[in-house]
């Protein structure tokens, strides 16, 4: 009983989401990856809304630039509020292991804005890849 309400929630949820019920929301993220202390480019950056049932929603993606830049942004309408999270993607001192490391940024609730556009930039800082992460796994399919 308690499964089918959920599915019934998530269902509404989607329905909802379809007829242009909820609001638009919006988030954006910035940052610099290091690899040993240098630039780290071609790294893959995805913003997503992290749903408590079903898959996650890709809101936008980027690659970091020579200089080991990024910069995601992207908006979905939701009824609730929206959990913005980052996935990076990399090889850095990775040698010829399979598939790429990742590791995920929780983006803080005060950097949701209200609309398309978003009003404030969350700014992940420098981030040293050569290190692990917690909760770092490998992804091969992203």
């Amino acid at each position: 009983m308690f499964l089918r309400g959920l599915v019934f929630v998530a269902l509404l949820g989607v329905g909802f989401c379809l007829l242009g019920i909820g609001e638009q929301q919006s988030a954006s993220v910035t940052g610099l990856l290091k690899c040993n202390g240098k630039p780290y480019s071609g790294a893959l950056i995805k913003l997503y809304d992290k749903d408590k049932l079903g898959k996650d929603d890709l809101l936008g993606s980027s690659k970091s630039d020579a200089d080991g830049s990024y910069a995601a942004s992207g908006h979905a309408r939701e009824i609730l509020s929206i959990d913005p999270k980052i996935n990076i993607y990399h090889d850095c001192n990775d040698g010829t292991k399979p598939c790429q490391r990742k590791f995920h940024i929780k983006i803080p609730k005060d950097y949701i804005s209200s609309g398309k556009t978003p009003e404030k930039v969350f700014d992940a800082g420098t981030l040293e890849l050569a290190g692990h992460f917690h909760g770092e796994t490998r992804d091969c399919l992203h």
